[in-house]
């Protein structure tokens, strides 16, 4: 299967990159949305995944590595709910601001801008090394 890119949020001040990093390994759960879950099951190990931090910041920051494919949620007893690990893999130079993603005419159909109430997106692989380009 074809690796694939993922772009995941986080709120700084619950869970930041470096805590992130401090951790080494995350379980990424407290996804309450079905979209967002149903893109956390389609989550192979090796996919790459931008760290996003939301409300604070609003920026991609990091790059993470899927480590785990997706299993039930152990913080509910709701079977509709998964987790998937992530491990940080790279931290950006530049953080890639929400601005300079909205005002970047190649990344204008990104769905961070499309959908963005949304914690787990999907983006294309051209999305993911655009931003990481950006980053550097």
């Amino acid at each position: 299967m074809a690796k694939q890119y993922w772009l995941v949020k986080s709120e700084p001040f619950k869970y930041s990159w470096d805590d992130f990093v401090q951790e080494g390994q995350s379980m990424w759960n407290g996804v309450r949305n079905y979209a967002a879950r149903n893109n956390m099951r389609a989550m192979s190990v090796g996919d790459q995944v931008l760290f996003y931090h939301s409300n604070e910041g609003l920026c991609v920051v990091g790059i993470a590595e899927v480590v785990t494919t997706a299993y039930q949620d152990p913080t509910t007893e709701d079977t509709n709910w998964v987790v998937v690990d992530l491990k940080p893999a790279k931290k950006l130079k530049n953080p890639v601001t929400l601005k300079a993603i909205k005002e970047d005419p190649e990344l204008e159909g990104i769905s961070l801008v499309r959908l963005g109430r949304l914690s787990v997106h999907s983006i294309t692989p051209q999305e993911f090394k655009h931003i990481v380009k950006m980053g550097s």
